[in-house]
């Protein structure tokens, strides 16, 4: 007799036969006072200071096991990469000197930095500079760090961050308690306005014009932010001023018309031109042909093209050498060689594709890569004709006419096949991105708009007019199933909406804070399973930014959040240690040790009690329900907002006591120093990456070649004057004790060379101009005598060497003009040692994802105009695009 689920009691596996079943086990719908008296056992019962990041750990491989005393892998062997980000400004210097990475060489590996707001760290030789150059001094701000620097910074910031939790919970209630004043009472139908009766309408009109409910662009600049002392009231003036006339023109051209309401029409006229697609598959030359077991095969043109997709990034070894890379793109490919008729020798027989490590792409990625070269290689002219071409044919796709107004599209490209790589450890890296035609693609247009012509011998899959839609063109593709859409690009008001909603959200949240962890320290504590596990689930989401986490199905990649944690992705460590370990969004590797609060690790201890691999911990909670459970404190509220929030305010609350001063470079300083607080409170951390250490190679070369010029200056001040060395002391004209004469004789012979392909360059370009315009290039013998100058340097140097003395330069060389030049190079070099000391605290900290996804973008401008810091050094060019809207519409004194 066989029995059911429901016979089985909560908390215990079924068991059939003496064979455990598979399905997963479940916690029991409540907590036993002994089960909770017993995890009590070693726990603190006071509780901490909220939680920060205390190691992001070390790599591990896959085959350390997971146990409950030491922390282990959770099988991926990929490390924590930093998210790209867009540079924040450009070192003042940049353009006048030539890149140190050409002169000396180096055994770092070339690494392209992910994050351009850092700058590579120096040595600490080179920090310690001579008496002459040394950096102004770091001046401690009111969110400074302390004098020890050896003081971890999570550990200094603690307090800090109870201290800001602690306000922003006080905040809260004042928040509450003002706006329930301010709200209007209704009297016989009709609301009460200042003690006076006002028609509905009327009422409405006037709350709709407090200053939360307006356009940002509507608070004008010259206004003071309702968070801030009001101003002085003034006269009332009938005329309007010129000035007041020019600024309500620039309010009105910056309005966020989006903002006025939350309606679901988006649109009531659209129109575009549609999607482009890639160009149709070139078929490879007849000599070259894929190889199988030694010999060359006949393929048929699709599958050609799959032969050429793995050919062509035989360099890529990442992914290449990837088994499930491999596995996957073999799989496909046998398919599609079966779908187009299969395989042939050069005498038609039929050869049967079975065994992967058979096949030989050589003679395709040859080709491949010499086509590369090729376009590498086309003059100057030409690439331009061709890129003219490309732009002359795309720009009707650049732009739609949405609401009788131009906004500019993002990405109308259709993507083109070849091999999905995914991220991280993705299940389905290797498998064929296939070619998506015209018959995928549905289309959101106006209804009175001319409907884009499909490309010739093909239609649309449909044609739709969902005003309620932002997107253009959609489609589904075939790897994850997943729809891609056509959108507007970021610097448009639509997607300008998305992003002041997203903040404007988190900004509500401020008002609900104190309530919602009042509630969840208190129901951490319940004796209910589920009320318990939401709790220090919304806990671990709001103190450590953990994400939700989505369910996934078997063939998607393991990526997990707070809500899917499973048994091994999370190691205890008495007293009050958790380590978090996993795959986290788009497969990059999650890896935090985090200080909890007492009661959050008994309950994390309750929760894996008598589990194991593959069970979860939260298993009587699901994203869904968290959600839900939160919008009851605030419609809309979702667990991704508490990032965006705790992001915020942490900035917030720190730029509103900064005081910053000095250069552009130092205030840059500061602002990054906040940014760093809030990446490292937030717990928004990655590890070291593996090109740091090349980088502060670079930079530290690049100081070194600074130093070495202020020395020749010093040695031209003697050339013009040998009185000096008595007057200014010896010591002023020393070698800096960072350079050696090894160093130097390398670095001479690295500028020498960059000097011959500076010049080697210059012909080379006025050449190709020359042809362009169908005239006679100039001989070899123009190159030999353009490259005397290099020859000369070459001869300088070496007398230099010799002598030990350096000739004085340039045409007027005088005392007083070598003496501002040498200012001019103790400026660069302090400017670099700073960006150095930046680069060191930025090495587990990605800045440009903090900045351009969690922190307000309005608070950067407010930072940008309180201290006078020029947008641009904060925002690059697309991110003003994109935070367009933050930047007209604030003032110095708004507040978050």
């Amino acid at each position: 007799m066989s029995s059911s689920d429901d016979d089985v009691p909560l908390g215990h596996r079924r068991v059939a036969n003496g064979v455990k079943a598979e399905a997963p086990f479940k916690s029991a719908e409540k907590i036993s006072k002994t089960l909770d008296k017993a995890m009590s056992v070693s726990t603190p019962k006071s509780t901490v200071e909220p939680g920060i990041s205390i190691a992001n750990g070390p790599l591990r491989r896959t085959s350390d096991k997971m146990d409950i005393d030491k922390p282990a892998t959770n099988g991926t062997l990929s490390k924590r990469k930093s998210r790209g980000s867009i540079a924040n400004y450009k070192e003042e210097s940049e353009s006048e000197e030539a890149p140190l990475s050409k002169r000396h060489k180096t055994n770092a590996r070339k690494v392209v930095d992910s994050d351009s707001d850092d700058a590579p760290l120096v040595s600490k030789a080179i920090k310690s500079s001579s008496k002459s150059s040394k950096p102004p001094a770091i001046r401690q701000t009111s969110i400074g760090e302390s004098d020890d620097s050896d003081v971890p910074l999570e550990t200094k910031l603690k307090k800090q961050k109870a201290a800001i939790e602690r306000q922003s919970e006080k905040e809260a209630k004042i928040i509450r308690a003002k706006e329930k004043k301010a709200t209007p009472h209704i009297a016989n139908g009709k609301k009460q306005v200042n003690g006076t009766k006002t028609p509905a309408k009327k009422a409405a009109k006037v709350k709709d014009e407090s200053e939360d409910d307006k356009p940002l662009a509507k608070k004008s600049a010259s206004k003071v932010s309702k968070n801030t002392t009001p101003a002085k009231s003034v006269k009332k003036v009938s005329k309007k001023t010129e000035e007041d006339a020019e600024a309500e023109a620039e309010e009105e051209e910056y309005e966020l018309p989006w903002a006025k309401s939350d309606g679901t029409k988006k649109w009531t006229t659209l129109e575009h031109n549609g999607v482009v697609f890639p160009p149709p598959y070139e078929p490879l030359p007849k000599n070259v042909k894929l190889k199988y077991d030694g010999k060359s095969v006949q393929l048929g043109l699709e599958a050609e093209e799959v032969a050429g997709f793995f050919g062509a990034m035989l360099n890529s070894t990442h992914n290449v050498e990837n088994p499930t890379f491999q596995k996957n793109f073999f799989t496909d490919f046998k398919a599609i060689i079966k779908k187009t008729g299969g395989a042939k020798d050069k005498d038609g027989n039929k050869v049967d594709i079975k065994d992967f490590a058979k096949l030989n792409f050589q003679d395709i990625f040859n080709y491949y890569d010499s086509e590369r070269e090729r376009k590498k290689a086309l003059p100057t002219a030409e690439k331009k004709a061709l890129k003219a071409a490309k732009d002359e044919a795309e720009a009707p796709y650049l732009y739609c006419v949405w609401d009788e107004k131009k906004q500019k599209v993002g990405n109308f490209r259709v993507e083109p096949p070849g091999l999905f790589r995914g991220r991280g450890d993705h299940p389905k890296t290797g498998h064929v991105k296939t070619r998506v035609d015209p018959e995928q693609i549905t289309l959101n247009i106006g209804k009175e708009a001319k409907v884009p012509l499909p490309p010739a011998g093909h239609k649309w899959k449909e044609v739709k007019h969902d005003n309620t839609g932002t997107w253009l063109a959609m489609w589904q593709e075939n790897i994850n199933g997943n729809y891609k859409y056509v959108m507007l690009a970021a610097n448009s008001d639509v997607k300008g909406q998305s992003d002041y909603n997203k903040f404007e959200k988190a900004r509500e949240l401020k008002k609900h804070i104190d309530r919602i962890r009042l509630d969840y320290r208190k129901d951490m504590k319940s004796d209910l399973m589920s009320d318990r596990q939401r709790a220090t689930a919304v806990y671990l989401i709001d103190e450590f930014a953990l994400r939700a986490g989505n369910e996934k199905g078997e063939d998607e990649a393991d990526t997990v959040g707070c809500c899917s944690l499973k048994f091994e992705h999370v190691t205890l460590k008495p007293p009050n240690i958790v380590v978090f370990d996993f795959l986290g969004k788009d497969s990059i590797r999650f890896y935090n040790e985090v200080e909890v609060d007492g009661q959050a690790f008994k309950n994390l201890r309750i929760f894996k009690k008598n589990k194991t691999d593959g069970d979860e911990i939260f298993d009587r909670l699901t994203t869904s329900s968290l959600n839900k459970h939160l919008s009851s404190y605030m419609n809309g509220l979702t667990a991704k907002v508490f990032r965006t929030y705790n992001a915020s305010n942490t900035m917030s609350k720190l730029l509103r006591d900064l005081q910053s001063e000095g250069t552009i470079p130092e205030k840059m300083k500061d602002y990054n120093d906040a940014n760093r607080r809030v990446a490292v409170l937030c717990n928004h951390k990655r590890t070291v990456t593996a090109g740091h250490a090349g980088q502060m190679e670079k930079l530290e070369d690049k100081i070194k070649g600074l130093l070495y010029q202020k020395w020749r200056l010093k040695q031209m001040l003697l050339d013009l004057d040998s009185k000096l060395k008595k007057k200014r002391g010896a010591e002023f004209f020393e070698l800096p004790e960072e350079l050696d004469q090894e160093w130097i004789e390398e670095h001479q012979a690295a500028l020498v060379e960059e000097t011959r392909q500076k010049i080697e360059k210059k012909f080379a370009k006025e050449n190709e101009k020359l042809v362009a315009e169908k005239q006679k290039p100039m001989k070899d013998k123009e190159l030999k005598e353009r490259l005397a100058d290099a020859n000369e340097l070459a001869a300088k140097f070496k007398k230099e060497n010799k002598t030990r003395k350096v000739e004085a330069e340039g045409k007027g060389a005088s005392v007083e003009k070598i003496d501002g030049n040498l200012e001019k190079m103790e400026t660069r070099i302090a400017t670099m040692k700073l960006q150095a000391e930046d680069k060191e605290s930025n090495k587990e900290v990605a800045l440009g994802t903090s900045k351009i996804n969690y922190i307000d973008p309005r608070l950067t401008v407010v930072f940008s105009k309180k201290f006078n810091v020029p947008i641009e050094k904060l925002f690059s060019k697309t991110l003003r695009e994109k935070f367009e809207w933050a930047i007209k519409s604030v003032d110095e004194n708004w507040e978050f």
